[in-house]
């Protein structure tokens, strides 16, 4: 690995921090003065980890919606 991409690993941001992050990314909304302050504290691999898991809550959510719609028998 590069000394750029091991410094970057080593940032010490909390998955709270990157998880709150990641979620106004989907809802995409971010001021810039935030979002460089995001990219001077997160860590990259736990923005990885909150993105994979905030796409599989995204997924759900429309899976169990779509259920609910399809069940209750408004779109048929």
């Amino acid at each position: 690995m590069s000394a750029d991409l091991k410094h970057a690993a080593a940032r010490k941001g909390s998955f709270l921090q990157t998880m709150r992050a990641v979620a106004w990314s989907f809802f995409g909304v971010r001021r810039s003065a935030d979002y460089a302050q995001d990219v001077a504290k997160l860590n990259p691999v736990h923005v990885i980890i909150a993105g994979i898991i905030g796409a599989g809550l995204f997924i759900a959510a429309l899976v169990l919606l779509v259920r609910w719609v399809v069940g209750s028998g408004v779109a048929a």
